[in-house]
């Protein structure tokens, strides 16, 4: 596959490419020179490696709802 590099150094990655990669808008890419080849790698976030590590009950919107009107109205008093 191919792509043209614009006047301000931009490219556009083939959709074949993303979908193999995983890509997705704001995602950050890691570029590398090895051996005269540009070689570029997605630098996926580990943010759903910490699902669960925390550990929350169902709370009451209700109360807490309250307690935000409650703090609110305390501080124009």
């Amino acid at each position: 596959m191919k792509s043209v590099v614009t006047s301000k150094y931009q490219t556009t990655i083939p959709k074949n490419i993303r979908l193999q990669l995983k890509l997705s808008v704001s995602d950050t890419l890691e570029w590398k020179v090895e051996n005269g080849k540009a070689v570029v790698l997605p630098v996926h976030k580990r943010f759903f490696d910490h699902r669960n590590a925390i550990k929350t009950g169902k709370g009451d919107i209700a109360h807490d709802i309250d307690l935000a009107r409650e703090k609110r109205i305390g501080k124009y008093r």
